[in-house]
C-alpha cells in the first residue's frame, strides 16, 4: 500500500475541479503539504495507509474558501465610520487615522485578528493590499494561512512611505526576498488609477512582470471614477490602464463595477482576474458589478469581502450567498449564478483570478492541502434532500453559516480542529484590538473639529500633488516677460486672464494650516468677466529643503458652492486677510517640463507686479529636478534672479503688516 500522512474519510467530498466531481462517500489522502489522492472512501482506504485516519461523520470536505480581495489590517478600523459617502469615509476618517496609527505593530495585530476570523469562517487563502505588507506577510505565515500580499503604491504620502518611489523600492525588496515562500505570494498593488500617476501604473506593471508575480489593484469601482476618467483622459478606466501597460502584468482587479462588454473582453484577452465584492459595493453604494456577463465571457471571477472597515466582516459564506442573490436580482433571472457557480467563484475561480490556481482552489492530487470540513447537519440546514446531486451546493450557499466550519487545514497543517484555533489566541487579540480602539477614539474626538475634517465633510475634497515648488521675483513692468514668453524654448500650452479675490482664514492652532477661499473671475480679451469659479484650498506647512524655491506640502482643495459668509460661520476662523490681484496665467512647456507662469499685479494691498513660477508633482525626485529648471527658466525669461522671493503672497502681506 502507498503511504500517506493522514486520510480524511466518511466525508462528502466536493473537489471543485474542472469536472466538478463530488464523492458523497469520499476520502482525501494528504502527504506533507500536498493532496495525495481524492476519491471514493473505499478506494482510498484500500490503496493508502496512514498513521492518522479521521472520520468526518458525513460532513463536507471541500477546498478552503478564497477571499480574493481584502485589506486585513483594517479589522482594527471596523465600525470606525459607517454610513458615509465614500470621499468623506476615506478622506475624513480612514486616511487620517491610518496616517496616525498604521505601523508594523498595527498591521501585525490587525492581520492576526483577520486571520483568526477568516480561519473560523473557512478561508484558507486571501488576497491583500495594504501598507507594511511584509509585516502582514510575516503575521499571515505565522498563522499558517496562504496569501497574496501586495505592497500598496500611491501618489499620496502613506503610513510607510513619504513618496511613491519609496513604496516601489519597498515592493521590489519585498518581492525579491519572499518570491519562493511556501505560503506567501509577494506582489505589488498600484492602489487605483485615480490615486496613481501614469508612471506608477507603468512602473508597478513592469515590476510585476519582471518577477512574474500578480499585480493587485482597484478598477472602475464607482461611477464617479469612470466619469472623471472619461473627462480627464477621454476614455474609460480599462482602456486607460491598458494604455499604461498595466495588463502586461498578471492583474487581479478588484470591483470592476462600471465596465462594459468591450472592457470585459479586453480584460479576458489580457488574462486578468476579477475580485467581486458584493457587500462592500452595496454598503458604499458603488453599484452592482455585471458578474453574469463577466462569467459569460469567460473571465475568472472570484469573491472578496473587501476590507473589514467597508463590509464590516470577513465572512465569505455571507459573500457567496449575496453574490448569488445580487446576480439574480440585478438580471431578473433566478437561474443566473446558481449555487455551484457561486461556490466555484469562492474556490477554484477565485484562485485562478489571483493567478494561483496551480496551487490551490480545488481538491486535486498535487495541489496544496488547503481544505475545510463543514457540518451540514445543524438545525438551520435540515432536512437534507438527496434527489438532486447539486443539493449539497445549495445547502452550502443558501443555508450554511461560517460557524458550521469545524476544521481548517492549510498546506497540510491544521489551523483549526473542532472549532478550536491552533495557531492564534483570539482572547488576547480581542483585548489588544480594543486598546487600539480606545486610542483611535481619543484621537478622533480631539480631531473631530479639525479644519480638514470639516473641509472633507462639505464634499468633493481632494488632495493635490504632494509637492508644489514656487518662486517669484518683483517686476517693474510685466511687458518684458510677456515678450520673453515668445522665445523659442518656451511653448505656451494655455493662457488665462483672471481677477482673483482671496480670503485667507487663520486658526488658533497653526498646525491646522491656512484655509483660502478664492473667487476667480475669468476675463476675456475685451476685459469682460465671462465666468466665475470659487474654491477652497487648505494650505499646509512649507518646507525650505530645496535651494531658492518654496516647497509646499499637504494641500487639499474643494469646490466652494456656498457663500463666503457661510464659510465664515462654518469654519469660525480666528482672523482673516484679504488679497486681490490681476493674474495672467500661462501653462508652458520649457525643456519638456510643464510650468505655470503667473504675471501678477497685487491691487490689495498694492504691492506691485510679480513673476511667479509654479510646478507640481507627486515625486520628491521630480520636485528637485523642477526646482533646478525653475532657476534656468527665470534666467531665460530675463527675470532678476538675484531678487527671488520664496514666500507665498499671504506671507508677504503678513510681513508688510508687521
Amino acid at each position: 500500500m502507498k503511504q500517506a500522512d493522514l486520510i480524511l474519510t466518511n466525508a462528502h467530498v466536493l473537489t471543485m475541479d474542472e469536472q466538478m466531481k463530488q464523492f458523497p462517500q469520499g476520502a482525501v489522502a494528504v502527504q506533507g503539504e500536498s493532496i495525495l489522492a481524492v476519491g471514493p472512501a473505499d478506494d482510498i482506504i484500500r490503496e493508502f495507509n496512514a498513521p492518522v485516519l479521521i472520520d468526518c461523520g458525513g460532513k463536507v470536505v471541500m477546498p478552503g474558501l478564497i477571499n480574493a480581495h481584502t485589506h486585513v489590517p483594517m479589522t482594527l478600523l471596523r465600525g470606525l465610520a459607517d454610513d458615509l459617502r465614500l470621499d468623506v469615509w476615506l478622506l475624513g476618517y480612514m486616511m487620517p487615522v491610518e496616517r496616525e496609527f498604521v505601523s508594523p505593530d498595527f498591521v501585525r495585530l490587525g492581520t492576526q485578528i483577520a486571520c483568526a476570523e477568516m480561519i473560523r469562517s473557512g478561508v484558507t487563502t486571501f488576497a491583500d493590499m495594504y501598507y507594511f505588507e511584509e509585516d502582514i506577510a510575516r503575521a499571515t505565515a505565522e498563522a499558517g494561512m496562504r496569501a497574496l500580499c501586495a505592497q500598496t503604491v500611491l501618489k499620496f504620502p502613506t503610513p510607510d512611505a513619504q513618496y511613491f518611489e519609496e513604496s516601489l523600492a519597498m515592493a521590489r525588496d519585498f518581492i525579491t526576498r519572499w518570491k519562493d515562500h511556501p505560503l506567501i505570494i509577494p506582489s505589488v498593488a498600484p492602489h487605483a488609477p485615480y490615486t496613481c500617476t501614469d508612471e506608477i501604473l507603468r512602473s508597478t506593471a513592469a515590476l510585476a512582470a519582471e518577477f512574474d508575480v500578480p499585480l493587485h489593484t482597484h478598477l472602475a469601482e464607482t461611477a464617479q471614477e469612470v466619469d472623471n476618467m472619461r473627462r480627464e483622459q477621454g476614455m474609460p478606466v480599462i482602456p486607460y490602464v491598458k494604455k499604461q501597460g498595466l495588463f502586461e502584468a498578471k492583474v487581479l482587479a478588484a470591483h470592476c463595477v462600471h465596465v462594459d462588454e468591450g472592457e470585459l473582453r479586453t480584460m479576458l484577452h489580457a488574462g486578468a482576474g476579477v475580485a467581486h465584492n458584493p457587500s462592500s459595493n452595496l454598503k458604499l453604494a458603488s453599484g452592482i458589478a455585471p458578474v453574469s456577463r463577466m462569467l459569460a465571457v469567460g473571465l475568472n471571477v472570484g469573491i472578496g469581502t473587501d476590507g473589514p472597515a467597508s463590509n464590516n466582516d470577513l465572512d465569505m459564506f455571507e459573500e457567496i450567498r449575496l453574490a448569488a442573490f445580487l446576480a439574480k436580482g440585478s438580471t431578473s433571472d433566478p437561474t443566473t449564478v446558481p449555487a455551484p457557480q457561486a461556490l466555484l467563484m469562492a474556490s477554484r475561480l477565485g484562485a485562478q483570478a489571483m493567478h494561483i490556481g496551480h496551487l490551490t482552489g480545488s481538491l486535486e492530487p498535487g495541489k496544496r492541502a488547503d481544505l475545510i470540513v463543514v457540518n451540514i447537519f445543524p438545525l438551520h440546514n435540515a432536512p437534507r434532500f438527496l434527489r438532486d446531486e447539486n443539493s449539497v451546493y445549495s445547502q452550502l450557499v443558501y443555508a450554511a453559516k461560517s460557524t458550521d466550519v469545524t476544521d481548517v487545514m492549510v498546506n497540510g497543517r491544521w489551523l483549526m480542529r473542532d472549532r478550536t484555533l491552533l495557531t492564534l489566541n483570539e482572547t488576547e487579540l480581542i483585548q489588544a484590538g480594543q486598546e487600539y480602539a480606545r486610542r483611535i477614539d481619543t484621537f478622533l474626538i480631539q480631531r473631530e473639529q479639525s479644519i480638514l475634517s470639516k473641509l472633507v465633510a462639505i464634499g468633493g475634497a481632494m488632495e493635490e500633488e504632494s509637492f508644489e515648488i514656487q518662486v517669484k521675483v518683483p517686476l517693474e513692468r510685466i511687458e518684458p516677460i510677456l515678450e520673453s514668453l515668445q522665445k523659442p524654448l518656451v511653448h505656451i500650452l494655455r493662457k488665462r486672464h483672471y481677477h482673483e479675490y482671496d480670503t485667507y482664514f487663520f486658526f488658533p492652532q497653526e498646525e491646522e494650516g491656512i484655509l483660502r477661499y478664492r473667487e476667480d473671475d475669468f476675463v476675456n480679451e475685451k476685459g469682460e468677466v465671462y465666468n466665475v469659479r470659487s474654491r477652497l484650498t487648505l494650505i499646509g506647512a512649507h518646507e525650505h529643503h530645496l535651494p531658492q524655491v518654496l516647497l509646499s506640502r499637504s494641500r487639499y482643495y474643494a469646490p466652494a458652492s456656498h457663500s463666503l459668509r457661510f464659510y465664515r460661520e462654518y469654519f469660525k476662523p480666528q482672523r482673516e486677510v484679504e488679497i486681490q490681484k490681476d493674474r495672467l496665467r500661462f501653462l508652458i512647456s520649457f525643456k519638456e517640463t510643464e510650468f505655470f507662469v503667473n504675471l501678477d499685479t497685487l491691487t490689495m494691498p498694492p504691492l506691485g507686479h510679480f513673476l511667479e513660477i509654479k510646478a507640481r508633482t507627486w515625486s520628491r525626485k521630480d520636485a528637485r529636478q523642477k526646482a533646478d529648471l525653475t532657476q534656468e527658466l527665470l534666467a531665460y525669461l530675463g527675470a532678476p534672479t538675484d531678487q527671488t522671493i520664496i514666500s507665498d503672497y499671504i506671507d508677504m502681506v503678513q510681513s508688510e503688516k508687521r
